[in-house]
């Protein structure tokens, strides 16, 4: 399960509901005390309720109203739920899916009461019908009841399942009138479905810019604490039929108990029913790290605590991605750069954004500094600040948001630079970058596209905070342009009329079509089978990122063949790939290697072009 969004409603300066789309990077932008650090609380209260508890002062000052809602949407849902012993039922079945097709699930909390009442409803587009409204409430006795009073069809129905009646009595009605409904998961096999749920939410784990001065300072106890979990979730099958051994053990001894005492007391042994009141727990393990003189660590300065928090993390990236299935966590960090150097703040931010390349990892921070701001994708940001009558609200997607997030920040145009080289994505801009690294061996005059500030990235769709301030800027500037997009198309280059307009105005800007079909096809298949233990033939106008997701998800031996993925599921794979390709694979490439897939020099004419219009032959 997936997090897509999260929605705040009547909590602490939330008065009215904002809602939160998360990615696989997310980064809440705003000034201090605007609600960043509010919205990452809310969502550790929705998954653990551990470092932060709900309490009376909780709701919203200026609101009546005492109940909170903490709203989590998910997509990538199981496809069966066990919830009866004698059948399997899904989530679309029951009934239990919101009107994009994903699950809704709402945590209520009454603050009326001195210990705040919490309660876990489903947001769906259910059956409104009287007599199909309440059928995950029922136990079996009434389902049996239910259907006969609609006159369900029960022949070869195993009427010891919930799951088969349930079925049997919406067959029995045409129409279930469906509208959007909270139905309630917290009886019967409501309850049920939440337990079998709550197994496949991701990890969530919060790191606070706040510390506590104490031994077990969270900062330092929480990375091992959700290495402690994720061992736990990985042996989750186990333990389960641990507990259920466990328990069908004392349920027999019971049962004998209860026999005995009916040979003796028939009246007080028909009012004693054996259950068990709760759950097993398996967090007891304790994990921790000491100095080797002995110095606790939350007392060696928050610069070394932040320190062990970004090797958590660079040592995750490594685990992440040689694991070949792992449990999807959701790691959120405040002001990730905090008592950092500013070399150790870039390598912790490029870490996160690692981290987030993993399918199974989303990322969720909040930033004040500008360096790193300038790294985040303009498609991650989400500027939270308060409208005109003081109430946070949230803004994305727009020329206008990435234009106050900058000035916000203090991210500012580098008014040195001499040329723009445009692109078509921040992928072709780590492409280049590397190109222009490998052949600057060959030729020194080349210049180093990754750090010379005469020369700036103008990636014309997606890109960071730092490209879009570029483009703004740039827009005006009067500097020359080399353009360099991907052909895609042998006969028909999408771009080529483009191309043409630049190469016809009779100035210093100049235009390339790749000659074959994108930046990925100049990519050596030495690079991507050392990367992947193996690489699928491929030629000039191939779909490399495609042909390689595939070839992965087959080796994973899937329960689902590639081809009967969705289109969406497909292209997401493939555009992870295409994302670590450039990210990762590119990088590692040598000289030998791009000599010998650009063997025509097409690239070092690039590079040769960009160097020529910055520094002008003699």
């Amino acid at each position: 399960m997936r997090l897509v969004s999260v929605t705040v409603s009547n909590f602490r300066s939330y008065r009215e509901p904002v809602t939160v789309a998360v990615r696989d990077l997310t980064a809440l932008i705003g000034r201090n005390d605007v609600g960043k650090s509010t919205i990452l609380e809310a969502i550790e209260v929705f998954f653990n309720e551990q470092l932060i508890k709900i309490d009376q002062s909780d709701p919203c000052v200026h609101s009546d109203s005492k109940v909170i809602d903490i709203t989590c949407v998910f997509d990538d849902l199981p496809d069966e739920l066990i919830i009866d012993a004698r059948s399997q039922t899904t989530l679309k079945d029951e009934w239990l899916l919101n009107g994009d097709g994903f699950l809704e699930i709402v945590k209520r909390f009454d603050c009326t009461t001195k210990a705040p009442k919490s309660e876990i409803l489903a947001r769906a587009i259910h059956p409104t019908h009287e007599q199909l409204a309440d059928l995950l409430q029922l136990k079996n006795p009434d389902l049996k009841v239910r259907a006969r009073d609609v006159g369900a069809n029960l022949e070869g129905v195993d009427q010891r399942s919930n799951t088969a009646l349930r079925n049997a009595i919406r067959l029995a009605i045409a129409e279930p009138a469906p509208a959007e409904r909270l139905l309630p998961l917290s009886e019967e096999d409501g309850k049920k479905v939440w337990s079998q749920l709550q197994n496949q939410l991701p990890t969530f784990a919060l790191f606070q810019a706040d510390r506590p001065s104490k031994d077990d300072d969270p900062e330092v106890a929480d990375p091992m604490k959700i290495a402690v979990a994720a061992a736990v979730r990985e042996v989750a099958a186990d333990l389960d039929a641990i507990k259920e051994r466990v328990q069908r053990s004392a349920m027999e001894v019971a049962t004998r108990t209860l026999a005995k005492l009916r040979e003796m007391d028939p009246r007080l042994a028909q009012q004693l029913t054996p259950s068990f009141k709760a759950e097993p727990r398996w967090d007891g393990f304790k994990l921790s790290l000491t100095s080797d003189n002995e110095i606790p660590v939350n007392k060696r300065g928050s610069g070394v605590r932040r320190l062990i928090l970004l090797n958590f993390f660079r040592a995750e990236v490594e685990r992440r991605r040689s694991a070949t299935e792992s449990q999807r966590v959701i790691y959120a960090i405040e002001e990730p750069e905090s008592s950092q150097h500013p070399d150790n703040q870039v390598m912790l931010i490029k870490a996160l954004q690692a981290l987030s390349e993993d399918p199974n990892t989303q990322v969720l921070l909040t930033t004040h500094v500008p360096a790193v701001a300038a790294m985040i994708e303009t498609d991650a940001i989400r500027l939270i600040k308060t409208d005109d009558i003081g109430h946070p609200r949230l803004w994305a997607g727009e020329d206008d948001v990435y234009r106050e997030a900058a000035e916000c920040l203090g991210v500012l145009p580098d008014k040195r630079a001499k040329l723009a080289i445009y692109v078509e994505g921040p992928h072709d801009v780590q492409f280049l970058s590397c190109m222009s690294r490998l052949y600057r061996s060959f030729d020194p005059t080349l210049i180093d596209l990754d750090s010379d500030y005469r020369v700036a990235f103008v990636p014309t769709g997606g890109g960071n905070l730092k490209h879009w301030v570029d483009r703004q800027y740039l827009r005006n500037a009067g500097l020359i342009e080399v353009h360099i997009y991907d052909a895609d198309d042998a006969q028909a280059p999408p771009y080529k009329p483009q191309i043409d307009e630049v190469n016809g105005r009779g100035n210093d800007d100049v235009g390339f079509l790749t000659v074959k079909r994108e930046m990925e096809n100049y990519i050596h298949a030495d690079a991507i089978t050392a990367a992947w233990g193996g690489c699928p033939a491929f030629t000039d106008w191939c779909d490399v990122p495609t042909l390689i997701a595939e070839h992965i998800h087959d080796a994973s031996g899937p329960a689902v063949p590639w081809g009967a993925l969705t289109e969406e599921r497909r292209d997401k794979k493939s555009s992870r790939i295409k994302k670590r390709l450039n990210t990762n694979v590119v990088p590692t490439m040598t000289l030998a290697q791009l000599r010998e897939v650009d063997d025509a020099g097409e690239i070092l004419g690039w590079l040769r072009a960009v160097r020529d219009r910055v520094e002008p032959p003699i």
